[in-house]
């Protein structure tokens, strides 16, 4: 091309028309096209990294919390014929793991084993016997559980409460003991009551003067009468003694496991304006999970910091009485599965899940009938399943890059095997669609999902397009497993998110 200013206008056009291909190539980038045409434009971009954060899933990280009347009505009185829904059901959240099961709750102080010559305590409603000693062992032996027992601590009697540890250690086995519990949200102890008199009066546990130095010198007197036996504590729900748990830390010696409970709503003593007021809406916001969560991020600190592990020991959606119409229902499974993803983000060890017959937030229902044992599973267990799957023994969480939302969760673990799972939770009303990058995974995946006919309804939950029925016979959910492959494309994987629902993808 001979020199001259025609030659210079090539080169400028040149120049010109090269900027702007690679304009458009970064748009297109950008917007889902080009290199994956088939990525919807409004798909949220998410990237999966290999960066791990916290601590390895702890085995049994996920326990229940059962009362201490609740063992027989869910195991059955029969030691030789343990009911084995309720078994199954407790194995299918802890799979090829010893599930920590905590035996306490409120009947932690109302509980004793006679003593005699001792009268039984005004504030004692349940007494233990050689038959509940019998199935416990029964059961423990059948799960290979490891139990943190509740010892009465609000009976304020040290000969009651060595006694009742001493049964129950030696009825149990020694070796099937993680921690003995003294006590059960002992902050209470001067404002509720612990039993009424026969004219109606409330009498409280302890005089309302009550405090942390008086709670810690009744702890170390009980601890020095019980079973040389790690030990649990201190028990608490959120209250101001909370700020007192380094001279806890610090002063026990045989401390094991600290303990602490927790539920985001409350039914009583709460404004039909707070967050903590039980409601739909209440139970999907942030402040149900992430701030949960992040009110143990403290004390995660400092537990960890004196090389103990902290467990939470007692926790569902609803306390201070049964509220069905939040509890048991699909809300529930969605809450589940994000919270306890949420604990595990901020170094939580572990969790147990409160049930007892009766309450607002049973998992699960057992009856029997004709000799035969089944149960009807709420749609809060399903959430709870999709964890367990999610988030085995030794997985990992791995950050995640992009933004999927204010209403949507996103979540992604390693396994030790490789495998990662990446679980979308969408608590909003819109339906949504996710471009998903999983670094060093180029296969297919597959995808199950969580769903149910709606938000508040307590039917018609399905997690991988399985069920357990209105009941189960065998504990172990029915039907043939649902589960979609999904194939890359140029590197993303793309997720439909229905509204009022979550999935999760598995690949390599």
């Amino acid at each position: 091309m001979p020199r001259g200013p025609l030659s210079k206008r090539f080169v400028i056009v040149d120049v010109a028309i090269v900027a702007i291909v690679a304009a458009a190539i970064a748009l297109l980038a950008t917007i889902g096209l080009g290199s994956d045409p088939q990525v919807p434009p409004t798909a949220t971009r998410l990237a999966v990294t290999q960066t791990a954060f916290g601590r390895p899933i702890a085995p049994g990280f996920l326990g229940l919390s059962l009362e201490y009347d609740s063992i027989e009505q869910y195991a059955g009185t029969n030691p030789q014929a343990i009911d084995p829904v309720f078994v199954q059901l407790v194995r299918n959240l802890n799979p090829g793991q010893s599930p920590v099961l905590r035996i306490g709750g409120d009947t932690t102080d109302w509980t004793w084993w006679p003593v005699p010559g001792l009268k039984q305590p005004p504030g004692v409603t349940y007494t233990l016997s050689r038959q509940w000693i019998d199935v416990t062992r029964a059961l423990t032996q059948d799960l290979r559980a490891r139990l943190i027992l509740g010892i009465d601590l609000e009976a304020g009697n040290v000969e009651l409460a060595r006694l009742e540890a001493n049964e129950l250690v030696d009825g149990l086995g020694r070796g099937s003991v993680q921690a003995l519990e003294l006590g059960n949200e002992p902050a209470l102890y001067g404002s509720f009551p612990w039993y009424r008199t026969a004219s109606g009066a409330k009498v409280p546990g302890r005089p309302r003067s009550y405090d942390v130095p008086a709670y810690l010198r009744d702890f170390n007197k009980f601890s020095a009468a019980l079973p040389p036996l790690p030990l649990a504590g201190p028990a608490l729900g959120a209250s101001k003694w909370m700020q007192n748990l380094g001279p806890f830390l610090s002063s026990q010696l045989r401390l094991g496991v600290v303990t602490l409970h927790r539920y985001p709503l409350q039914l009583c003593y709460t404004s039909t304006k707070s967050l903590k007021h039980p409601t739909l809406d209440h139970l999907m916001n942030p402040a149900a999970t992430t701030g949960l969560a992040d009110s143990f991020a403290r004390d995660v600190a400092s537990v960890h910091a004196h090389r103990l592990p902290l467990r939470v020991d007692e926790i569902n959606s609803v306390s201070c009485g049964a509220d069905r119409a939040v509890s048991y229902t699909f809300a529930s499974s969605l809450w589940a599965v994000d919270a306890m993803f949420e604990l595990a983000r901020v170094g939580v060890d572990g969790v147990n899940l409160h049930t007892f017959p009766g309450a607002g937030y049973e998992l699960f229902k057992l009856t029997k009938a004709n000799g035969h044992w089944e149960a009807a599973v709420s749609p809060e267990y399903y959430g709870l399943l999709m964890f367990a799957v999610a988030a085995p023994p030794g997985a990992r969480l791995l950050r995640i890059s992009g933004q999927p939302g204010a209403s949507v969760k996103a979540w992604a673990t390693r396994a030790t095997d490789g495998t990662v799972h990446v679980v979308l939770i969408n608590k909003g009303p819109q339906a949504r669609v996710f471009a998903l990058r999983l670094a060093g995974a180029g296969g297919d995946a597959t995808l199950e999902r969580l769903q149910g006919t709606a938000l508040q309804s307590p039917i018609g939950v399905t997690l991988a397009g399985q069920s357990f029925g209105a009941q189960t016979t065998t504990g172990r959910i029915g039907g043939s497993a649902q589960r979609s492959t999904v194939k890359p494309i140029g590197g993303r994987y793309v997720v439909s998110l229905p509204a009022g629902s979550a999935a999760m993808l598995t690949g390599r």
